[in-house]
């Protein structure tokens, strides 16, 4: 049994929580958090102990963290556990800064570590499906992708603030899932971003709405939407054409009805956010981290997955900045 402890109580902590205990496999030891109450309020949920980080890097009863803490930490923490033996699982980004998350890199490869960045889409078993059928060869060669990733609504504009941006907060699981379904690297990268939801979001130097076209050397392309507001819900949906046809993945209801009658067609609302709409998703990552852990498998996505979607968000930013396409290789 793999035992765990948990860095960062808040929301994306609740679900990995919910994630790991969920899970026969594994054992969720210990929570910290800044914030006492938040850390509390997991370990009663769910009987385990309250630690420091501090405690919980030096414990002898944790094989294995979930960071879960604000992104600036999160560097710092993936080499400090994996200096101590411990196997990671890290919330995207690992950092805002290339250079930075390449140093971080570097010092999992020289310990030997075991990294898995939280790339949860991935595992979704309606966008994993996809996936088969492209690995199965059902529409041939993969041409073109079509990414639609919108949320219900915008986050504080605190979080806006430290958040890195939407490249870096909200488009990079689309980088991820683009690369994941194109097969191949994006060589270039075309964005185009406006404030059209929440002007405090651009006076915070952010954009809300934004558009990007991605492309491969071989001319494949991928086109992601992305949008801070979705009065109907938490938009999630892909498309893959290919030489022979189309698979898609439509958007996901708590419950999959349909009623007809005088006033016409009518369904359920979509899931309102992540936390419903991906808890198979969080489910299935965890216990492929497990896997990895245990030498069953390669810890996938990989650190050098989240470098590469981190790269993909630098480059839409100086497309934006600078009104043109931009290469990878620039970046």
């Amino acid at each position: 049994m793999l035992r765990f402890g948990l860095l960062g109580a808040g929301r994306i902590g609740k679900v990995h929580a919910k994630a790991v205990t969920g899970n026969p496999a594994a054992k969720l030891v210990a929570v910290a958090d800044a914030m006492a109450p938040a850390a509390e309020a997991i370990a009663a949920q769910y009987g385990c102990e309250v630690r420091t980080i501090e405690a919980i890097l030096a414990a002898k009863d944790i094989d294995a963290v979930v960071i879960c803490t604000p992104t600036d930490t999160h560097a710092d923490l993936i080499e400090a556990f994996t200096n101590a033996g411990k196997a990671v699982f890290c919330e995207k980004p690992i950092d805002l800064s290339i250079d930075r998350v390449k140093k971080c890199l570097a010092t999992v490869r020289a310990n030997k570590g075991t990294l898995m960045v939280g790339f949860n889409r991935r595992f979704d078993p309606h966008f994993a499906a996809v996936k088969a059928e492209i690995a199965k060869g059902s529409v041939g060669e993969v041409e073109m992708v079509t990414i639609t990733s919108r949320d219900p609504g915008a986050p504080p504009v605190d979080y806006i603030k430290r958040s890195g941006g939407i490249f870096r907060d909200m488009t990079i699981h689309d980088f991820d899932m683009a690369r994941f379904l194109l097969g191949e690297e994006v060589t270039e990268v075309s964005a185009m971003a406006a404030v059209l939801v929440d002007p405090a979001i651009g006076k915070a130097g952010d954009s809300d709405s934004v558009q990007v076209m991605l492309k491969t050397a071989t001319g494949k392309m991928a086109v992601i939407s992305n949008s801070r507001r979705a009065t109907y819900g938490y938009d999630q949906r892909i498309e893959v054409h290919g030489s022979k046809g189309v698979v898609s993945a439509e958007n996901q209801r708590p419950v999959s009805i349909e009623v007809a009658n005088g006033a016409g067609y009518t369904r359920p609302p979509l899931h309102d956010f992540f936390m419903t709409r991906y808890t198979e998703a969080y489910a299935a990552e965890i216990a492929a981290f497990i896997d990895a852990v245990g030498g069953k498998a390669t810890a996938s996505p990989s650190g050098e997955d989240g470098l590469s979607a981190l790269a993909l968000a630098e480059a839409a930013l100086k497309s934006v900045a600078e009104g043109r396409t931009v290469k990878l290789s620039e970046i």
